[in-house]
């Protein structure tokens, strides 16, 4: 039986590429179980858990950090926090799409 993984990547709509040098943290009931960068292809260079227990988690994408280092002036989005559940042996994939003003997101597969 094949484990289930979560794993991530986000696309700069505004510049129209991946997203990347984003910090990323995974928290699982309130603790912080990981955190990495975005690579240059706005994915990270593993997946942020493998075999995931079931329960809510969030991943915070600090995005406007990113924006910021991209020379925009104040952008309207600082951290982006997205909350989601994850049931035991699925694999989830939970892209970021955004500019500086905006955001969206999925269950990716």
């Amino acid at each position: 039986m094949a484990m289930g993984k979560l794993t991530t990547h986000i696309l700069d709509t505004a510049a129209g590429k991946p997203a990347a040098g984003v910090r990323i943290r995974l928290y699982h009931a309130g603790k912080l179980v990981a955190e990495t960068l975005s690579n240059a292809d706005g994915r990270c260079d593993a997946p942020l858990l493998v075999d995931p227990e079931a329960g809510e988690y969030e991943i915070v994408f600090f995005i406007g950090d990113y924006f910021q280092q991209r020379g925009v002036p104040s952008p309207f989005l600082g951290e982006v926090p997205v909350r989601f559940l994850i049931e035991a042996g699925a694999s989830y994939h939970v892209p970021l799409v955004c500019s500086p003003f905006a955001y969206s997101t999925y269950r990716g597969s």
